[in-house]
């Protein structure tokens, strides 16, 4: 694996290695592919050798029997063939477009895997462009490199068989052109992989760009950024543009190359007919039958040769796709992470000398020690910037700890107050939680955090379709803590979910936070401090560190940072 990107690129072993996994070992799928396909090479050579024999008989003054059965021949060889190419090029297409589909899958899957840091590192957009252009460019190269790789090699390898067979000298003649044409491959593999790879990350940059606008538009309305976002999006649009047109650069030297090749063939081809005839080594017919064949070669040397412009940009592609898929099982093959452990299921919380920071010199988390108990409920306040989110995400998996260890029981669920509607069904929102959900679960699960409301407003109820205007903040922040009750978590995190919620909302979406965290493990990033009131236990955070510890009472009896947080929360409520 390449690690010069955050989200790593494979090298040609691992593709190779995932794309026969993706096959499900389906070997005698192949097999049986080859087979069709040489048979159909065997019969596409019948038809050139079947006019030599005219030609050399009309030549002879022979019997008109020996055209009409040239004739049959030649007819059924073209039947036959059209049908195996047909049934080779069904069979070769279901069986790879199969293999896509199954990387595709597990790309997914091995991206929902992968740590959130690690994704924002390299950008959404390069994930984006991974499972959206890759796929894409994978996907249109099937129909072009299948049948080049399958038919056009066995073809090539039959018909110089079968010039073998009319005279030996014409099948050496024409290895004048394999110098060429490694030359022109050789050139072309100098400098293809190296731009399609830049396309493609080129690509990906462009999507970040235009991911970055869309998603922050109403700040770009705010500040009045379009002018500077529009540049940004030109200039990644023409890097684009530059590394597609030094692509199609190397593509049109590398067919001049080709077209060269099929010169010397022929020039070549001519003169030893033209020797091998007047010594009275063979026909005209013979000859004849040899030109046939070469020119025969024309298309599917040509196919081999130019599909490896697809077969590169598809192995670029590929090689980025496969790299997810790699990372992926290198996450799952880790328990969760170099600083993270598995606690024994009810075990609760623990976070042990945890260290945590973006970058080198700024530490965000220092030597944190925090326990959360089974059933406890520990609120976590302090200034903004004091590490209150970083802890939260650290406590649910989010981001890996910079040094110290995170424990933590399988079913752990985090809420934040950035809630994502999804667009489909009310009904669907609910059930990504739990897909066997029924109808009295889900509105039980409204009901429980005060959402009953929202299914009268709705005009068709759990049918209805949601999008971004469809719900209030406080009705998708009342959306996701139903989600967590009906995916019942041992351990619940709250990241200020009751945030986006206004003076109106508040009481309602604390009640419902608080009827999501009874009887479990939760630890809550409190908005108000009067969720931390009602904790069991208090954290109060500064610049990173743990500054006090205890009852809500305990705390306030000391009179320390939490007494002076309370005391204005107090006043400002007032």
């Amino acid at each position: 694996m390449s690690t010069d990107h955050s989200l790593p690129i494979a090298d040609g072993r691992t593709v190779l290695r995932e794309m026969w996994r993706a096959l499900d070992r389906r070997g005698w799928r192949l097999a049986g592919l080859v087979v069709v396909f040489v048979a159909t090479a065997a019969a596409g050579v019948l038809p050139s050798l079947a006019i030599g024999r005219v030609v050399d008989a009309v030549t002879a003054g022979g019997e008109a029997r020996t055209v009409w059965i040239a004739g049959a021949i030649m007819v059924c060889s073209v039947v036959v063939g059209a049908v195996l190419a047909a049934v080779g090029m069904i069979g070769a297409s279901r069986l790879l477009e199969g293999m896509l589909a199954r990387m595709r899958e597990d790309m997914v899957a091995a991206a929902l895997r992968l740590p959130q840091s690690q994704v924002e590192r390299a950008g959404t957009g390069d994930l984006i462009s991974r499972a959206g252009d890759d796929v894409a460019e994978v996907a249109e190269a099937i129909p072009a490199v299948v049948p080049a790789l399958t038919g056009s090699f066995f073809t090539i390898v039959v018909t110089f068989g079968g010039m073998a067979v009319i005279d030996p000298r014409y099948a050496l003649a024409l290895l004048v052109i394999l110098p060429v044409h490694t030359f022109a491959v050789r050139r072309y593999l100098r400098g293809a992989p190296r731009l399609y790879a830049g396309e493609r990350a080129a690509m990906a940059h462009r999507a970040q760009h235009l991911l970055d606008s869309l998603r922050g538009i109403e700040t770009v309305r705010a500040f009045d950024l379009s002018g500077r976002h529009l540049v940004r999006i030109r200039a990644a649009s023409w890097a684009v543009v530059r590394w597609t047109m030094h692509a199609r650069a190397v593509q049109n030297a590398f067919s001049g190359r080709i077209n060269a090749a099929e010169l010397a063939g022929m020039t070549t081809l001519l003169v030893v007919g033209f020797f091998v005839v007047r010594d009275g080594g063979g026909t005209i017919g013979g000859t004849t039958a040899a030109m046939l064949l070469f020119l025969r070669l024309f298309n599917p040397i040509g196919q081999l040769l130019f599909v490896i412009d697809d077969m590169q940009s598809a192995l670029a592609s590929l090689a980025r796709i496969t790299g997810v898929v790699g990372a992926g099982h290198v996450v799952a093959g880790e328990d969760d992470g170099r600083s993270r452990r598995r606690a024994p299921d009810g075990a609760g919380l623990g976070l042990r000398g945890v260290g945590h920071s973006y970058s080198a010199d700024h530490p965000v988390l220092v030597d944190v020690d925090l326990r959360v108990a089974p059933g406890e409920t520990v609120a976590v306040v302090g200034a903004s910037g004091a590490g209150k989110s970083t802890l939260a995400a650290l406590a649910a998996g989010v981001h890996d700890a910079t040094s110290g260890t995170v424990e933590t029981p399988d079913g752990v669920v985090l809420v934040t107050q950035e809630v994502h509607v999804f667009d489909a069904s009310l009904r669907d929102n609910l059930t990504l939680a739990r897909a066997d959900a029924d109808d009295a679960a889900l509105r039980h699960a409204l009901g429980v955090v005060g959402a009953g409301p929202l299914l009268d407003r709705l005009p068709d109820g759990l049918d209805t379709r949601l999008d971004g205007s469809a719900l209030t903040p406080a009705e998708a922040q009342q959306l996701a803590l139903a989600r967590v009750l009906l995916a019942d978590p041992g351990v619940v995190i709250l990241d200020e979910a009751t945030a986006e919620a206004g003076s109106s909302d508040a009481g309602r979406l604390e009640r419902a936070a608080q009827a999501v965290i009874d009887g479990r493990t939760a630890l809550v990033v409190a908005h108000r401090l009067s969720q931390a009131a009602a904790a069991d236990r208090v954290v109060v955070m500064e610049r990173g560190r743990i500054a006090e510890e205890g009852t809500h009472a305990e705390l306030l009896a000391s009179g320390g940072s939490y007494a002076r947080l309370w005391e204005a929360w107090r006043r400002h409520r007032d």
